[in-house]
């Protein structure tokens, strides 16, 4: 028996159910787009921890950056004995994010920030209800499985989600859905379900992570700028898998204009440690007392310094730029497979920046999801070496995370391997 074989006998017998896991392999090192599993076999990672490892696995700065903080101490809670790393990342975040006069608070899940986005929304606002979109992802906990716009697997079986929380549809226009049908699904909500004056937020990704990769339309994220201005409501924007460079900026916000009201950042923020935040206009933020924010973990030193490391980082080699240039080549090669007739059937092919995404269809030319194909090619490129994550809500899209900072030849090497994988899935009976 393989050591990866043995240790999922194991883990079935010590790991709750619920937990989920897309490969059947065991990290036992990992290095920028590198990961070898506890067979020693090499995969490439083009899914970087779920867009965590933005800055590659392992980076040699963020290591000792944590480490130096280590040897000073691991601990002390925040809200006990205060240290100069929190106040330093708080700075940092808020001379760049797109929001004028920021306050910062930091956490540890994205789904803790998110969680909490909401709190200061019904505070500062005294409204109680929440609009979020179908197809969104904000969590798996109570109120954030609420929010995410799927009921399977996030909330099935758990009953009546948290009150006062109300879906959307999400504009994409080839599923059916135009910003136009997407703006009377919001008239629809305000006339049936919820008056504006009792929405204190409405909450978007500006481009959905497990709902597929579908980017906001710029003219509808500015209609929610100025619906939520009209009506006194907040617009929060869920920045936890787009932030830290994954779009081609360091916030996927920048490429619409608009200013959020308050924002959640995670994930790649701390280059691999658990971090996570809320950055937010400071009169809205400081609506909450003291003592109503924070954790006892929030804002972990070690994660601070990391993180703070990771940012300097992402400038220092200019990852904003370089997704960009990467993301163009992924779509590009894309593009070309989907030309080949001996390959999958691939639909729409779409990227904001490095957030590529491409959809599996059961007919050249079409659009009607193909969920199994989406498996079958995401199984073959496991067993080649080369890890992938499908998403969607109709689960055919394959979404590509590698690493910013993935050498070119490996890049070409992993799209190499997605290329026979498209055609091995293809003569699968």
């Amino acid at each position: 028996m393989s050591i990866n074989a043995s240790l999922i006998t194991r883990r079935n017998a010590a790991v709750a159910k619920g937990v989920a896991s897309a490969t059947s392999i065991f990290a036992a090192r990992a290095e920028n787009a590198e990961i070898w599993d506890a067979d020693g076999k090499r995969h490439l990672d083009f899914a970087s921890g779920i867009a965590v490892c933005n800055t590659g696995h392992s980076h040699p700065r963020i290591v000792a950056a944590a480490a130096n903080q280590m040897k000073k101490f691991c601990h002390t809670a925040f809200q006990v004995s205060m240290y100069e790393p929190y106040i330093l990342l708080a700075e940092t975040i808020n001379a760049l994010a797109p929001i004028e006069d920021a306050k910062s608070v930091f956490f540890t899940t994205g789904a803790e920030a998110v969680e909490n986005t909401v709190k200061i929304a019904r505070i500062a606002t005294g409204r109680a209800a929440i609009i979020s979109f179908r197809g969104a992802f904000h969590g798996r906990s109570a109120l954030t499985a609420t929010l995410t716009g799927k009921i399977a697997p996030y909330r099935a079986g758990a009953g009546i989600g948290a009150p006062a929380i109300f879906h959307a549809p999400f504009p994409v226009p080839h599923h059916g859905i135009s910003v136009e049908d997407a703006k009377a699904g919001l008239a629809t909500i305000f006339k049936s379900d919820v008056e504006a004056k009792d929405v204190a937020a409405i909450i978007i990704e500006p481009v959905q992570g497990e709902g597929g990769f579908y980017a906001v339309p710029t003219d509808f994220m500015r209609y929610l700028r100025a619906l939520c201005d009209e009506h006194g409501m907040l617009l929060i924007c869920d920045e936890v898998q787009t932030g830290f460079g994954r779009t081609g900026k360091m916030f996927a916000t920048e490429h619409y204009g608009i200013q959020p009201d308050l924002m959640s950042v995670a994930k790649a923020m701390g280059g691999g440690f658990p971090i996570s935040g809320v950055v937010g206009k400071a009169e809205i933020i400081d609506a909450v007392m003291p003592g109503g924010l924070g954790g006892t973990y929030g804002g972990n030193p070690i994660a601070c310094a990391a993180a703070l490391e990771t940012i300097q980082l992402i400038q220092d080699e200019r990852l904003c730029e370089r997704s960009l240039t990467l993301g163009a080549r992924i779509i590009s090669r894309l593009e070309e497979m989907k030309a080949l007739p001996d390959t999958a059937n691939i639909g729409d092919v779409r990227g904001l920046g490095s957030m590529v995404a491409f959809e599996l269809v059961k007919a050249a030319g079409g659009h009607e999801p193909d969920p199994n194909m989406t498996a079958r090619v995401v199984a073959a490129a496991l067993e080649k070496g080369l890890i992938l994550l499908s998403c969607g809500y109709w689960g055919n899209s394959i979404r590509i995370l590698a690493p910013l900072t993935i050498p070119q030849h490996q890049l070409e090497e992993g799209l190499d391997i997605l290329a026979e994988a498209l055609m091995e899935a293809k003569r699968e009976p």
